[in-house]
């Protein structure tokens, strides 16, 4: 053969080569990214704004919005951070799971014993250490599982258990820029070689949390990955390190940065100049998550990018954080509240889907919950349901591919889902609440005496005719209750309906309240108690109440850094007495009797939860000690 001719024959060779790489079919078993943000409220992101425009910019985010599907009636399971955590990764919802609130793991106790008519229920700590998360099922069928950033599904950021004990093979828990600064208004990050937060040629400060995101990426992109990336962002504490971007929105917002102090911002709405930055910087880091997977070749489909066989999903943990009491941060208008409240400002999110088959540039409004992305996430997968397991969530597998079709949202026995629920009996809120096609109910368990507060709401959110969707009242702000009594009375045994098959745990009246409350003087008081080996007797005298119920509270681990706290039923008996086994190994005990009013008594009696928290202490030592 003439030698002119090789190089030819070898560039012809490559062609055909790379072209049969190109037409190879698509690898059967998808990425799957999964970006959790923390508290980024549904006004937060610029593509989502209506009504009054927002001042932060996310080019990033409004970008991926293009590349797919931007749901406008996405919501999160819980209105807090961990319980909303824990049902994204196990499918089950936090009434169920026993899960509604942070922290958890201790026995009720009034949060202040005489200013509180009511009591949070125990709720759990944690994630159980045996749950079959999404990260177990995926590396069952073959997956790398990831997880970056935070995790919060145990009682305390550091406490078992963590994600290598729940299925993940790969964990990176670092703060990054997001650790404390010494002052939030000095102390920038610079361009000096020696700072650990050396800006990059952008100006932003490195991040080891989003560093870690592409590590993980890069070092898992031959198999197919599962990334769970649950940036601390844009959570407290509220600061920046980019000086040049906080002075880019103090003269957005018509600021003077010198006035700027550590704490304190009291300006409304989306004026606070460190939290705008920070909304900034988030979009900053996801880009570079979103360019890494539209640049980066994919090693098991050569000819293509790893975006085009990678499924993202963007969404945050609840709603907007507004502020605390010393500071505003954001502002979830026209929704109503934000974070701890199962208004829509505090469990409507955004979120966007992108991946193969998923339009592009598409607006969603079918009514859609995180807890949908366990069962989606096996769908696009091919991953088996474990046998016995329970999802409280829909497939969205065939929504994403079309996503304006209501009817493509089902139950396993094929009906439509056209209902979605929440459950927060904690914190100040006490609520639960029920959506309906375009109404929603909520149910306020502290309304007695209460005169601005009535127990049942009922709020049409939109008008539906002929399959047309028209905003009615997203802010809540009109209450239907007295004017469509049947409508919300139907809604309300559907929510409770739903309530008992979960098995849900309901707040308690606090007989130490310094007001009037019904049924409040007649209490039962406990007389004495007996305690012989793993048993407990507790006699009491009824007030004029009878105890329905009872439960024992204890810990195996009483005086530890981790202390925490489980429960199980008690026996109420005819004589006046409660009666419980108490489990192995147990070091601590309380018992609760509760009464027909919905009335606990805790014995022994326990200090007030502010208290508690203030002082840094435990339960164990105000609790029974078992020998």
């Amino acid at each position: 053969m003439n030698p002119l001719f090789l190089p030819i024959l070898f560039s012809s060779l490559f062609c055909v080569a790379v072209a049969q790489a190109a037409d190879a079919p698509r690898p059967e078993k998808p990425n799957i990214v999964l970006i959790l943000t923390d508290d980024l409220g549904w006004q937060d992101v610029k593509c989502y704004d209506i009504d009054e425009p927002s001042p932060m910019e996310t080019p990033n985010i409004d970008a991926l919005a293009k590349q797919g599907t931007m749901f406008w009636q996405a919501y999160s399971p819980a209105p807090t951070c961990a319980p909303s955590r824990c049902a994204i990764m196990s499918g089950n919802h936090p009434a169920r799971a026993q899960k509604t609130h942070v922290v958890g793991g201790h026995p009720p106790s009034p949060y202040f014993k005489n200013a509180w008519p009511m009591i949070s229920p125990w709720y759990s700590g944690r994630m159980p250490e045996n749950e079959i998360t999404l990260a177990k099922v995926l590396a069952k069928n073959g997956y790398t599982t990831g997880h970056n950033g935070k995790w919060h599904m145990a009682i305390d950021h550091h406490a078992f258990p963590q994600p290598l004990d729940q299925g993940f093979q790969w964990s990176k828990s670092e703060r990054g820029s997001r650790s404390l600064m010494r002052s939030r208004t000095k102390g920038f990050a610079t361009n000096k070689e020696n700072d650990a937060y050396k800006l990059d040629e952008n100006g932003f400060p490195y991040h080891s949390n989003s560093v870690n995101a592409l590590s993980f990426m890069e070092e898992s992109k031959a198999k197919p990955f599962f990334l769970y990336y649950a940036t601390w962002l844009v959570h407290t504490p509220i600061h920046t390190r980019s000086e040049e971007l906080l002075n880019k929105y103090c003269n957005k917002l018509n600021i003077d940065p010198a006035t700027l102090k550590d704490k304190g911002w009291k300006g409304k709405g989306q004026t606070n100049p460190f939290y705008c930055a920070m909304v900034e910087e988030l979009d900053y880091y996801m880009g570079k998550v979103f360019n890494y997977l539209d640049q980066t070749d994919d090693p098991r489909w050569p000819g293509h990018k790893l975006s085009e066989n990678t499924y993202l999903i963007f969404t945050s943990d609840n709603g907007g954080m507004t502020g605390y009491g010393y500071e505003n941060f954001t502002d979830n208008a026209p929704l109503s509240l934000g974070k701890k409240s199962a208004l829509e400002g505090g469990t409507r999110v955004p979120l966007i889907i992108t991946g193969p088959e998923v339009p592009e540039d598409t607006q969603s409004d079918v009514m859609v919950n995180g807890l949908d992305f366990y069962p989606t996430i096996l769908s696009l997968t091919g991953t088996d349901l474990p046998e016995g397991k329970t999802l409280d969530g829909c497939d969205l597998a065939k929504l994403i591919t079309s996503p304006k079709d209501h009817s493509l949202v089902t139950h396993p026995n094929g009906t439509t889902r056209n209902s979605m629920m929440w459950h927060f009996p904690n914190d100040r809120s006490l609520e639960s609440a029920l959506r309906v096609g375009d109404y929603k109910l909520v149910r306020n368990y502290q309304h007695i005496n209460d005169p601005e507060t009535p127990e049942l709401e009922l709020f049409q959110l939109y008008k539906t005719e002929d399959g047309q969707q028209t905003r009615l009242d997203i802010e809540e702000a009109h209450n239907l209750a007295e004017t469509m009594p049947e409508k919300t009375e139907e809604m309300n045994q559907l929510l409770t309906v739903q309530l008992t098959e979960m098995k849900a745990s309901y707040p308690y009246y606090n007989p130490h309240y310094k007001s009037d409350l019904p049924h409040k003087d007649k209490v039962c008081t406990v007389t004495q108690h007996t305690l012989e080996g793993q048993n407990i007797t507790v006699t009491y005298k009824e007030n004029g109440a009878k105890v329905t119920k009872a439960n024992l509270l204890y810990t195996l681990n009483g005086g530890k850094r981790y202390e925490e706290w489980f429960r199980i039923p008690a026996t109420v008996n005819e004589n006046n007495t409660v009666t419980a086994n108490i489990p192995d190994k147990t070091t601590h005990i309380v018992l609760n009797l509760i009464d027909e009013n919905n009335f606990l008594r805790s014995y022994p009696e326990l200090p007030d939860k502010n208290q508690i928290i203030k002082g840094k202490e435990k339960y164990s030592p105000h609790a029974l000690k078992c020998e």
